[in-house]
């Protein structure tokens, strides 16, 4: 703390009246006693005897339809949000020969898989829905419920006629680029052959769930499920809950994250017991939903909701606004930073200065939503389990007015794993510390494959120039020009987590990517190219421009309590939601790929 004078610190952040460095200890504690023994992964993938677990549980078996075969000008792999805004760019820029491929039966991506009770966006819905402008939709709620969120998912798609380019419960088999013909030979599990001009992914990175690799997860007789394909036939209930046939059921859910909270209510209310097994806590802060004010609408004015989503992306990634229109939970240490901004204002701050204001700004934050646990919880041990001891932004924070409550119940039980995770299933139940807790069913809240390999998350290869794989090209990291391009694969765009930015609000960088690509495509029309594909020098200063702004963010992360954020803590890996990732943020990225645009797309030949 000597970057500073104590006087001049609490001028910036006010009182301290903790000790920062037992606090630091603290975190450092609960991290290590959290890292693996060994570097291998701790997640068993969902195929053979698990395949079931990515089952559509949504869909009448033995779908069928004829095969097609088409020349089309863009092809979509996926139709969640970013599939759906990149349709919708497209048509604004007169594409209409356009087909979207999506293993689903309809349009929504998350939205449509995760449709456990509870679930909601924990985004402000007036930035996180997508086209509201576009569609003359406006959210009923600050954070609308997942039913609202994939009837908008629907509604874009009959608003920009992208129904009838879909093809749903249709899966990619393999793609293939045709040299001769400058165009991508795309097959798919209903016999169809699509030759496509130009190729989008759009998986998104919430698109296939996981397992926990327990010893004799394989072995349990009982009943189980994963959140993203809840099982209302065996619980009864809605998205609202009232989980009736629960009533006479043992149920056990293992994983405490973003899903966990919203679920867990719901069981607690319905279970005749439930065990909420959990190795990481985490911060759960107050949610305070509410309807949308009339009144506040009618204050709007063109081109209100991307000024509301860039309000917010510099609020939480380190700019600056003179106004938080958010105001909410994600906002609380930008609100607080304001002092730190008024001084930048007056000349250059030290960033020394600058992360030991933030850091302790995160601790104050962070000890205030620990405070509310122990207000909430009535058991003082059950409240301590159940504390965060970690920085707010080590995993993605939670928001939830009922979840905490729910360890009230004399019904509910907590089992604190210390960070291990589970010991074993049995063919009756989990044990724990020598305690075998018998159940009627286990519900994995256990999240999705990030970081694993593009070709396993997808669930097909793609072939490039002269044969190479993807995944092989990809093998010892991604290759790629701002995470769109990579070269030996012309003609093919990616949108999502793939050495570009990170922001809370995914949606936001979908919108600026499906932006970015369709000014791209517009060029080439203009050049009357039909290749697009980045040159080796490019792509490789790109690369190491990802390596170099990676420092900085990577000692935040490797600090963090295992999680996705850091590849369970497998130091070194590569396989951390931030290790392909552009550091400073989406701010600074989309500036220099805008600049980028208007300065003559050096690096990307078009021919």
């Amino acid at each position: 703390m000597n970057a500073i004078s104590d006087n001049a610190l609490k001028a910036l952040v006010g009182e301290i009246d903790f000790d920062p460095d037992q606090l630091r200890q603290k975190y450092r504690q609960e991290r290590d006693r959290r890292i693996p023994k060994t570097n291998q992964n701790q997640w068993v993938e969902v195929k053979g005897d698990f395949a079931h677990y990515v089952d559509d549980p949504y869909v009448t078996p033995g779908f069928t339809r004829d095969a097609l075969t088409e020349d089309v000008e863009v092809l979509i792999v996926g139709g969640g949000f970013g599939g759906l805004i990149m349709g919708a760019h497209l048509r604004k820029a007169g594409v209409e020969n356009i087909r979207i491929i999506e293993k689903a039966g309809d349009f929504g991506g998350t939205w449509y898989w995760n449709r456990y009770p509870g679930a909601q966006c924990d985004i402000d819905s007036y930035i996180y829905m997508p086209l509201l402008e576009e569609t003359g939709y406006m959210p009923t709620e600050k954070y609308a419920m997942a039913p609202e969120i994939y009837e908008h998912a629907q509604r874009i798609g009959r608003h920009f006629d992208l129904y009838r380019a879909a093809s749903f419960q249709t899966q990619i088999k393999d793609m293939r680029w045709d040299e001769s013909a400058h165009r991508w030979i795309v097959r798919t599990d209903r016999h169809d052959t699509f030759r496509a001009r130009y190729v989008v992914t759009s998986s998104g990175p919430m698109s296939r769930p996981k397992l926990p690799g327990i010893p004799g997860i394989d072995s349990y007789n009982g009943h189980s499920f994963h959140t993203s394909r809840w099982d209302y036939q065996y619980t009864g209930g809605t998205n609202a809950g009232n989980l009736s046939r629960l009533k006479d059921k043992r149920v056990a859910i293992i994983g405490t994250g973003a899903t966990s909270l919203q679920v867990v209510p719901h069981l607690g209310e319905a279970a005749k017991h439930l065990y909420v097994f959990q190795r990481t806590p985490t911060s759960v802060d107050a949610r305070n939903n509410r309807p949308t004010d009339p009144e506040w609408v009618k204050t709007l004015t063109p081109g209100w909701q991307r000024r509301r989503m860039d309000n917010f992306n510099a609020l939480v990634n380190g700019g600056f606004a003179e106004v938080d229109e958010i105001n909410d939970g994600w906002t609380t240490l930008s609100r607080a930073l304001g002092p730190l901004f008024s001084r930048a204002a007056s000349g250059p701050v030290d960033p020394a200065v600058m992360d030991l204001v933030f850091e302790i700004l995160d601790f104050k934050d962070m000890n205030r939503i620990r405070a509310r646990t122990d207000e909430i919880v009535k058991d003082p041990a059950t409240a301590d389990k159940l504390k965060a001891w970690y920085r707010k932004l080590c995993k993605r924070p939670g928001f939830h007015d009922t979840y905490l409550q729910t360890f009230n119940r004399p019904n509910v039980t907590l089992v604190d794993t210390e960070g291990r995770g589970v010991d074993r299933i049995t063919e009756r139940g989990l044990v724990f510390n020598g305690v075998e807790y018998e159940v009627d069913c286990i519900i994995f809240a256990t999240g999705f494959e990030i970081g694993t390999a593009f070709t396993r998350r997808v669930g097909y290869e793609t072939y490039g120039r002269n044969g190479a794989t993807l995944s092989e090209y990809w093998k010892g990291g991604m290759r790629t020009l701002h995470g769109f391009y990579c070269h030996g694969f012309p003609n093919m765009f990616h949108l999502g987590y793939t050495q570009n930015a990170i922001s809370p609000n995914f949606v936001h960088v979908l919108s600026d990517q499906a932006i970015h690509i369709s000014e791209v495509l517009t060029e080439a029309k203009s050049r009357n190219a039909t290749v697009i594909e980045p040159t080796v020098e490019a792509e490789a200063a790109w690369v190491q421009t990802i390596r170099e702004k990676a420092v900085d963010k990577m000692k935040f992360v490797e600090e963090c309590t295992p999680g996705y954020y850091n590849a369970d803590g497998r130091k070194g890996s590569g396989e951390g939601f931030f290790d392909q990732q552009y550091g400073p943020g989406p701010i600074e990225c989309f500036a220099l790929i805008e600049a980028w645009r208007r300065n003559g797309m050096v690096g990307l030949e078009m021919r």
